[in-house]
């Protein structure tokens, strides 16, 4: 059946790397090429899917939701602004459930039950087989997104608690490693990097709200 290949196709999506998504909008936005943008809906699909999933109904219909949902998928890759500081998966899940409903609304469906439902004789659901994938996606999105602004708000501190935290997280270096190379004392590198934590989560707590 459709759906069925549908979730089948869905199973091949492949996780992108923070570079490789970025590459991707650079791509779109900045080249027009479209097929970065056809590659941006295929790799974010399995958001359709997760908001899709919310409603109990035969597969038929099912596959109806998943078109309105692909819809809003796309509308919201084409409106998306990579420089406004929102993951892509947040807005996108707006843009997605926005039509959901609408369609829902539009065919007096809205009172269907909010469930995962099961779709075969051993009780398993379409929820359980690709749940893992569209979590994943939705993840590997908002850790791409994190990543960014965390390189970002490092990129905006004064250079010694740059150079400390850089050292510290992102090159396994030892505090005491450190020091020598800044020819600072031991506490001082601390103090540092104390500082460095505490600048960083000032730029990053607008950010953080939006993932609560």
């Amino acid at each position: 059946m459709l759906f069925e290949h549908y979730v089948a196709e869905l199973k091949k999506v492949k996780l992108l790397t923070p570079e490789e998504e970025q590459n991707l909008w650079q791509g779109y936005k900045t080249d027009g090429d479209l097929t970065c943008r056809s590659q941006l809906i295929e790799h974010y699909q399995p958001l359709v899917f997760k908001m899709v999933m919310r409603w109990r109904s035969n597969q038929t219909v099912m596959m109806d939701l998943v078109q309105e949902g692909t819809v809003g998928l796309i509308e919201a890759v084409e409106n998306y602004q990579p420089d406004r500081g929102v993951a892509f998966s947040l807005f996108a899940t707006h843009r997605i459930r926005g039509r959901i409903l609408n369609y829902l609304e539009r065919e007096g469906k809205l009172n269907w039950v909010y469930m995962d439902s099961p779709v075969d004789t051993e009780q398993s659901t379409l929820g359980e087989t690709l749940v893992d994938t569209a979590a994943a996606v939705s993840d590997q999105a908002e850790h791409n997104y994190v990543l960014e602004q965390l390189r970002s708000a490092m990129g905006r501190l004064p250079e010694r608690e740059q150079v400390v935290l850089s050292g510290v997280y992102l090159d396994d270096q030892e505090p005491k490693e450190l020091a020598d190379q800044l020819n600072l004392s031991l506490s001082h590198i601390y103090r540092l990097q104390k500082q460095g934590i505490r600048r960083v989560r000032g730029m990053l707590s607008r950010m953080m709200q939006e993932f609560k």
